[in-house]
């Protein structure tokens, strides 16, 4: 919603909004111009209002959601609003799938910029050093991640989709795996190009588009601009769809190797002899075992340590047997309460899960969970702490080394 509500703001659209707590996003936005309120009541919804673009994860019984409903507003979910804008420019490049979607747009939006396009992008993290959404240069290409979960990326028509691998989740949030499914063969039939990598669930639902372009999956080992792991996949793509901007692959390749990161992907937050403290995104199974795995190859003498935090009893639910098998990778594993975001409470908890994993879950808030994670440190190797989840988890670095 951030990013969105700053490409409004760049456009010249008056924005107001609201949030629960405060944060650095809500400061940037009313930095920008936007009329940012705290809490949710009807009336903060501005009297001059004329339409109301909400998140997938907003009930109708948000108050400023039911007085939009009681006044007839024109009412938009956040990837509505998006392909609303997106339309205004001549090349949009959509980037959707289950794994690496920001990471994807944020190397193909750098490595056209450094070969001396101008693209607007909008890129749902923060961007180490730069920024997360940018308008461009004469509406002439767009780069912007295509979310899955409430199936609004069937709203966008793209010049060029790019879609990285499918999973099934957020199944749950769109009617079944059968829904989700036909939900990327409609995103794929509206895009006039597509890339994607190559596999029995992609190949099937893509077969006979016109303007497909099939990568074969990159194998174990594979290295691009200096990337390795899942890193090095996400990589090979931004560099193949540069090419469709006339970018030599050579050339993205030597640009994509200065790409500065995004917040919360393998990022570095402490570093000594005896302690190491790394923070990933990892919020589903596959990415969770390629975030170990990743670690393995990396830190090969240290003893791994994971902290993660399911995000959404569905998700936790859905892929249990699949948490607990790669957490097992780790060496030892502790488990955060459940961050809930659309449901309060699921058939199985963290408790469950790290009982599963041969794990445990501290009662008590973050200072526990970080004191627990830096206890019992191992004495024959240093220790490595992986920080992974996609939910509020980072606030445990409040009470880490590094802070």
């Amino acid at each position: 919603m951030a990013p969105l509500a700053m490409l409004l703001l760049q456009r010249g659209d008056r924005v107001s909004g609201s949030d629960r707590a405060a944060g650095a996003k809500t400061g940037q936005l009313a930095a920008a111009g936007a009329r940012i309120t705290i809490g949710h009541a009807a009336e903060q919804l501005p009297g001059d209002t004329e339409t109301v673009v909400y998140s997938s994860a907003v009930g109708p019984d948000n108050p400023e959601y039911a007085a939009a409903v009681g006044r007839g507003l024109p009412l938009l979910r956040r990837g509505e609003m998006l392909a609303e804008f997106a339309a205004g420019y001549r090349r949009t490049v959509a980037v959707s799938g289950s794994h690496g979607k920001s990471s994807i747009t944020a190397l193909l939006a750098h490595i056209l910029t450094q070969c001396g396009a101008e693209p607007g992008f909008m890129i749902g993290a923060a961007v180490n050093g730069g920024n997360s959404a940018a308008g461009g240069r004469e509406a002439d290409i767009f780069i912007t991640e295509a979310d899955e979960s409430d199936g609004t990326h069937t709203a966008l028509h793209p010049w060029l989709g790019i879609v990285p691998n499918l999973d099934e989740d957020h199944a749950w949030s769109v009617g079944g795996v059968a829904a989700l499914h036909r939900n990327f063969r409609t995103f794929a039939a509206n895009c006039r190009q597509l890339l994607y990598f190559g596999a029995e669930l992609p190949d099937r639902l893509f077969a006979g588009h016109p303007g497909a372009r099939r990568l074969e999956l990159p194998p174990e080992g594979f290295c691009c601009a200096g990337f390795h792991g899942f890193q090095a996949r996400n990589a090979a793509l931004a560099v193949a769809a540069a090419e469709y901007f006339g970018v030599e692959r050579e050339r993205a390749e030597a640009a994509a190797a200065g790409f500065p990161g995004i917040a919360r992907r393998m990022t570095r937050r402490f570093v000594s002899p005896d302690l190491t403290i790394i923070e990933d995104y990892a919020h589903h199974p596959v990415e969770v075992a390629a975030s170990i795995a990743f670690l393995r190859e990396s830190y090969p003498r240290h003893h791994l340590r994971v902290l993660f935090q399911p995000h959404r009893y569905a998700r936790l639910a859905a892929f249990f047997d699949g948490f607990v098998t790669a957490l097992r990778g780790a060496d030892s594993v502790i488990v955060a309460p459940v961050f809930a975001a659309w449901s309060e409470r699921g058939a199985v908890d963290s408790a469950a899960l790290a009982r599963a994993c041969g794990g445990t879950a501290p009662a008590g808030g973050w200072d526990r969970l970080a004191a627990t994670a830096l206890s019992r440190k191992p004495a024959d190797r240093p220790l490595l702490l992986a920080v992974l989840g996609a939910g509020d988890i980072e606030a445990v670095f409040s009470f880490l080394p590094g802070s």
